[in-house]
């Protein structure tokens, strides 16, 4: 593994276990959808919400010059994309 998102915000403060490979970290903290009070619609809205979040967010990772930056420089900016 390459890299490893926590995207529940009760998990940011846990400790991760060991990854093989020591992959680049970053939590990308979202609210829980499951946790949504409402009908089916509201609650289906929240799922779809998160989703466009964690893919906007995936694809500025994708966006990124893996090859050409720092790993710390790379750790920043997933960190960065985490609070968009």
């Amino acid at each position: 593994m390459n890299f490893v998102f926590t995207v529940c915000d009760n998990a940011a403060g846990e400790i991760c276990p060991v990854w093989p490979g020591q992959p680049l970290t970053a939590h990308w903290g979202v609210y829980d959808p499951a946790g949504v009070d409402g009908n089916e619609d509201k609650q289906r809205q929240a799922f779809h919400e998160v989703a466009q979040i964690l893919k906007r967010r995936i694809e500025l990772m994708l966006a990124l010059p893996h090859h050409s930056l720092q790993s710390l420089s790379i750790q920043a900016q997933l960190n960065d994309i985490g609070k968009i």
